[in-house]
């Protein structure tokens, strides 16, 4: 266990602290993958990580960081999460400056007429979007898929469980993309604003 207390990568002096949020894929969904958000918070605080704030049940972690860039946070997280909580998940974080570029890049608000069937798929490398193009290139209607520099954007129109474009979304990137609804996205958003600085 002592590498689950090991900081993502020790601070230097005089750094400064950087916004992030930690997205964790498919836990508390049914009896699988249970992870208390209390557990959670502990696990980042005894990673080195400050003002730690949970939101929902679903794995949304938003902290303050003096170390590392954003992308590298994910694998001790995922480790720590392993080695003490038993849960193996795919983890991905963000940077507040990145999450608020995903909000600026959303192009389907208007045609998203309700929020929780418009999703935004995040990867753990913003290079790996390039791997939607086939997607891209098919037709989908009435769903829609938009691409963007941080994220990819999905509308749903006639519900999540019923739509054939995240069937095929997931079936290309498997465990490697977590998906939150545009409402939660706006709220982590708030969050990052809230507590930063």
């Amino acid at each position: 266990m002592a590498s689950a207390r090991r900081p993502v990568k020790p601070a230097s002096r005089g750094a400064e602290s950087t916004r992030c949020v930690a997205l964790l894929r498919g836990i508390n969904v049914g009896r699988a993958k249970r992870v208390a958000m209390a557990d959670l918070r502990v696990l980042l605080e005894d990673l080195g990580c400050t003002d730690v704030r949970t939101l929902l049940n679903s794995g949304n972690a938003v902290y303050s960081a003096p170390y590392g860039a954003p992308g590298r946070h994910a694998a001790p997280i995922q480790a720590a999460l392993a080695e003490r909580l038993g849960v193996s998940c795919t983890v991905i974080v963000k940077s507040a400056a990145e999450i608020a570029a995903v909000v600026a890049g959303n192009g389907l608000q208007a045609a998203a007429t309700e929020p929780s069937r418009l999703l935004v798929a995040f990867t753990g490398e913003t290079a790996m979007l390039a791997e939607l193009a086939p997607l891209r290139a098919a037709d989908w209607a009435p769903e829609i898929l938009q691409v963007g520099k941080h994220a990819a954007y999905v509308w749903c129109p006639r519900g999540i469980i019923d739509s054939k474009l995240m069937l095929a979304l997931g079936r290309l990137f498997g465990d490697r993309v977590t998906t939150r609804n545009w409402a939660t996205v706006g709220r982590i958003d708030a969050m990052l604003r809230d507590t930063a600085g």
